[in-house]
């Protein structure tokens, strides 16, 4: 099959892109970063060097495919992030449907069936509403939350001693691994089922409070505390941090959405398979070596 991989060498891409590689596939990976080609190159795929929001570009690189992994990089332009977002989805969807891509798999997240309340999460629903549209086989792999995301909280633990955001140490939320995501993904690409579907790909559904004590337990911080702030601190928090005002509340509006249980509410109601293989147990070592 001549599969294209969007979203260059990432924690998806890259591990994908092997994977589909060694299985005998003709693999071409869309990246905006022309230092990407070599690397690319070295796994022994083809780099398309290009903006996913660009029509033309996309069109070209999707001639003659037979299945697409269609990522939206997060925070597209750090401003109307939604609004990026939707665009470059609609730029994606007219590139597949003139392109007559017969299947796409489409990285969307736990929280995709609403139409808001759920922060950056909104544009993957706007994603998956054109995506519906499309006379093509398509999946929605909605993924949990990243296990990769608590490396953005090490300074926080390693200056306060904490960890947290702005929802309780109670609630489930249900994480994943980006290996898990490529493993999930390089199945769905490699077979085409009718019509329009949906998988869950989830690694554990932990709470915060199981996640701070298994991390600290880790770095050698077995007391280490989640601590829930309120919407107000954890926007000060991410403005301190240097992230843009727009995103801090979008962030901040996706903590709002787990507090209330909105956004786990369709995961839940659907009885989906955990079926990662990467628990949380495991990624707690990959967290200590980062910290």
């Amino acid at each position: 099959m001549k599969i294209i991989v969007s979203g260059s060498l990432g924690n998806i891409g890259k591990p994908l892109t092997a994977k589909l590689v060694d299985a005998g596939h003709d693999v071409t990976v869309i990246s905006s970063n022309p230092d990407r080609k070599t690397d690319i190159e070295n796994l022994g795929a083809k780099a398309a060097i290009g903006s996913v929001s660009d029509v033309a570009f996309l069109l070209e690189t999707l001639k003659g495919s037979d299945a697409l992994f269609a990522m939206t990089p997060p925070n597209l332009g750090g401003a109307n992030v939604i609004a990026n977002t939707t665009a470059a989805g609609k730029s994606f969807a007219k590139a597949i449907e003139e392109a007559k891509v017969k299947r796409v798999v489409m990285l969307s997240s736990i929280g995709a069936d609403l139409p808001s309340g759920t922060g950056p999460i909104t544009g993957l629903h706007n994603i998956e509403k054109l995506y519906n549209e499309l006379n093509t086989s398509v999946t929605f792999l909605r993924a949990g939350f990243f296990f990769t995301n608590f490396y953005n909280d090490v300074p926080l633990v390693k200056g306060a001693g904490i960890i947290g955001s702005n929802y309780p140490s109670d609630i489930k939320i249900p994480y994943v691994h980006p290996e898990d995501i490529a493993q999930a993904a390089a199945e769905e690409l490699q077979h085409t089922p009718a019509g329009k579907n949906i998988r869950y790909i989830i690694s554990d559904v932990r709470t915060p409070g199981e996640a701070a004590k298994v991390l600290g337990t880790a770095i050698a911080k077995p007391e280490l505390p989640w601590i829930e702030f309120t919407d107000e601190q954890a926007l000060e928090g991410m403005a301190q941090a240097g992230i843009p005002e727009e995103i801090a509340k979008l962030y901040a509006e996706m903590g709002t959405g787990l507090r209330n249980g909105k956004i786990i509410e369709h995961f839940t109601a659907s009885k989906a398979a955990v079926d990662g293989k990467i628990k949380l147990e495991n990624f707690a070592r990959q967290f200590a070596t980062k910290f």
